[in-house]
């Protein structure tokens, strides 16, 4: 199942940390020679601070004694000699710092106001920019060596005092990252969630910019939204946004694969599958996967036999994907109930046994699945078991409730649209007072002229400073 495998098109998006689990997961799995992960693994760690690791897979590669200390990669004892150099030397110049941070009585000081935390720490603590640049400094390099806890207990300082914008964006995400690696699953959830704020509310120099941004929370997203109890929720809440839906269908088509699952084992977001259904057909060029197809197969072409073949790879596929393979059950169990419910809609008396095969079940595992189905769905549903068939009973949804499906949505889309509309409003008023200030200060240069003229006195030169 290599052909399905992801993680050459996702590794891109990640954090170099971030793309270790995926190829420990893909050694696991054994889709792939385990040479070639090996030499992957290496070559990834090499590129990072994490020299002891690198230098174990280097002798993992080589067949060297792990125990053997005079056994080692080219340059092993340089590199890390520098990095505990490094290290002991970020120490000190964090010092100061760090001791304020870790103070009880400082942090029960510290205010939601920056400036304000700023003025305290200075006046009473001696506290000196320079400090919060060797906290970020360390930060990172803590990070770097793969101690992500320390690394994010800092960062989340660093943004406590910090009122650089475009530095607070960057600590961010490497506090995002480090909360994902220690699979502190809330706060990552929180720090997701500021993180799509900050990005949605900034205004990006190029439409690129925003593209770019956007690619990665999505890739980033992925370990939360699997993991955390509320992910099957937010990832069909924020894929279907339209910003990101566009994001998805431009540069990272494949994405279909995992909003489609997380539709699929959704129960409560049976709403979104007409809008996933268009976009996996208009996208089923450019991408497609036995997840995606199985979608296509079962409400695009009424080919049943054909899903339950689909569901089958699907099983394969879930089970080799490192953010799926938790869902494999879930996944089983509701593509299943997918199809008997397709199946329902367009039959009214249904075979056991014709329905079980496509369910691939058997006859009794059939019956049995059929009906704790009617019973725990309160379906209107008989078995007559002289016939062995199920008979169904016209359903037909009233007006009322027709109106309130097809009008769920209304009210997140007008709040989008709205919040949209005073973005671009600001916008133009912001441009507009840009513009004013300009006229004015040609009407003050010109009406200075003229007054220099009627009085005979020479224009003196003057020189404009750009506005910023």
């Amino acid at each position: 199942m290599a052909q399905y495998d992801l993680t050459s098109k996702i590794g891109p998006y990640l954090d170099r940390h971030m793309v270790a689990p995926l190829l420990e997961f893909l050694l696991d799995q054994e889709i792939y020679p385990q040479e070639e992960l090996m030499v992957a693994k290496y070559d990834l760690l090499s590129k990072t601070k994490m020299i002891d690791s690198a230098n174990m897979v280097y002798k993992e590669i080589h067949n060297l004694d792990p125990e053997d200390t005079s056994a080692n990669e080219p340059g092993f004892q340089e590199r890390r000699g520098a990095a505990l150099q490094t290290y002991e030397d970020l120490t000190k110049k964090s010092t100061e710092i760090m001791d304020m941070i870790q103070d009880p009585v400082v942090i029960q000081q510290l205010k939601q106001d920056k400036l304000a935390n700023i003025q305290f720490l200075t006046e009473s603590y001696n506290f000196k920019p320079e400090m919060l640049n060797a906290l970020y400094e360390f930060a990172l390099f803590n990070y770097d060596i793969g101690n992500y806890q320390p690394a994010a207990a800092m960062l989340y300082h660093f943004r406590v005092l910090s009122t650089d914008y475009d530095q607070n964006v960057s600590s961010l995400w490497g506090k995002l990252a480090a909360e994902i690696l220690t699979q502190n699953w809330e706060t990552a959830y929180d720090d997701l969630n500021r993180l799509k704020e900050m990005i949605d509310q900034r205004n990006f120099s190029s439409h690129l910019q925003a593209l770019q941004q956007r690619s990665w929370l999505i890739h980033w997203s992925l370990f939360v939204f699997f993991n955390h109890p509320k992910g099957r929720d937010g990832i069909v809440d924020l894929f279907f946004q339209p910003q990101y839906l566009n994001t998805i269908q431009t540069a990272c088509p494949w994405i279909l694969r995992y909003l489609a699952t997380a539709a699929v084992v959704n129960k409560k977001r049976r709403n979104v599958l007409k809008d996933l259904i268009r976009v996996i057909q208009q996208e089923s060029n450019v991408y497609r996967d036995p997840i995606t197809e199985f979608i296509e197969c079962l409400y695009v072409n009424f080919d049943f036999d054909g899903a339950q073949q689909k569901l089958k790879e699907c099983d394969e596929v879930i089970a080799n994907d490192f953010f799926l393979v938790a869902l494999q059950e879930d996944f089983k169990e509701n593509g299943r109930l997918f199809i008997f419910e397709t199946y329902c809609r367009i039959h009214q008396c249904i075979d056991i046994n014709d329905v079980s095969a496509k369910l691939d079940l058997s006859a009794t595992d059939g019956e049995k699945w059929i009906v704790n189905l009617i019973r725990n769905a309160r379906m209107d549903a008989k078995i007559d078991s002289s016939t062995n068939t199920v008979i169904m009973g016209t359903q037909h949804n009233s007006i009322y409730q027709q109106v309130i499906e097809r009008t769920k949505a209304l009210s997140f889309r007008s709040s989008l649209l709205a919040t949209n509309i005073e973005k671009r409003e600001q916008e133009l008023v912001n441009r507009r007072k840009g513009n004013n200030n300009r006229g004015g200060n040609h009407s003050n240069t010109h009406s200075h002229n003229s007054n220099n003229h009627k009085n005979s006195v020479p224009a003196a030169k003057t020189v404009a400073a750009d506005d910023e």
